[in-house]
């Protein structure tokens, strides 16, 4: 498989995968467990990868979401705890989601050792969050192994996507309110503020493209192959995921 189809048929999985845990109810009761308010958790537990920091890096990774919001919510997070332990939290509250929600599916190992190759060779320029959690240690079992280092890849797919449409001329209030309308008011924006014209429909277009451009060339890691068996496993897990919650 060549490397823009593999990225391509794997945009989809990265992204509901990798951000499965940080959507589930589960995951906020544990941060108000933690001592944690609505999204705070989110905001410290993943950003908390870069370490004792300012808000205006955290920011800098954090590319879709309005500065200022991340400002607030860093404070107010660092209030609870360090950055340094949520970021511990946050991976650990990632390693039980798997346990509890991904399907037993053959091959699950063997995905984990891809996706691993992948993680280790890929470069970490113009992607913060994906270099502080590939620092953090992997967890041993398939199931949280494997959704482990499906996060890093959506950190990396993510920090690459934005490099992307920045080049392509959209901006982060744009890219939110074309794409993600709903996550506006999360990620501190007004979706209404700014106007989607066609402009910017061919602009995200373009970027997708360089995104998966990208994304190809870290998954160069792997053989001809080996990305057939990775697109394949993958979203195998994917379409597994997706019948156990339907059923």
């Amino acid at each position: 498989m060549d490397l823009h189809a593999a990225a391509k048929e794997t945009a989809q999985a990265m992204g509901d995968l990798g951000g499965s845990f940080m959507t589930d109810g589960a995951t906020y009761v544990r941060g108000a467990e933690l001592g944690f308010s609505g999204f705070d958790y989110y905001l410290l537990g993943r950003g908390g990868v870069l370490g004792e920091t300012t808000a205006d890096v955290v920011a800098a990774g954090f590319i879709f979401w309005n500065p200022e919001q991340v400002r607030a919510r860093w404070e107010a997070g660092s209030g609870v705890m360090s950055p340094v332990a949520a970021a511990t939290e946050w991976a650990a509250t990632c390693a039980a989601f798997a346990e509890a929600n991904l399907p037993d599916v053959e091959g699950l190992s063997r995905l984990g050792d891809l996706l691993t190759v992948v993680v280790n060779e890929a470069s970490p320029a113009n992607a913060s969050l994906f270099a502080g959690w590939r620092s953090l240690p992997v967890p041993g079992s398939p199931k949280a192994r494997v959704l482990h280092q499906i996060n890093a890849m959506r950190e990396l797919r993510g920090a690459l996507h934005g490099g992307a449409l920045l080049a392509a001329g959209v901006s982060p209030l744009q890219a939110v309110a074309y794409r993600a309308p709903q996550m506006a008011p999360i990620f501190g924006w007004d979706a209404e503020s700014v106007v989607i014209d066609d402009d910017v429909k061919s602009q995200w277009k373009q970027a997708e493209s360089g995104t998966n451009i990208a994304v190809g060339q870290v998954l160069a890691a792997l053989n001809a192959s080996e990305r057939a068996e990775f697109v394949e496993l993958l979203n195998g897990v994917l379409a597994a995921y997706q019948d156990s919650k339907e059923g």
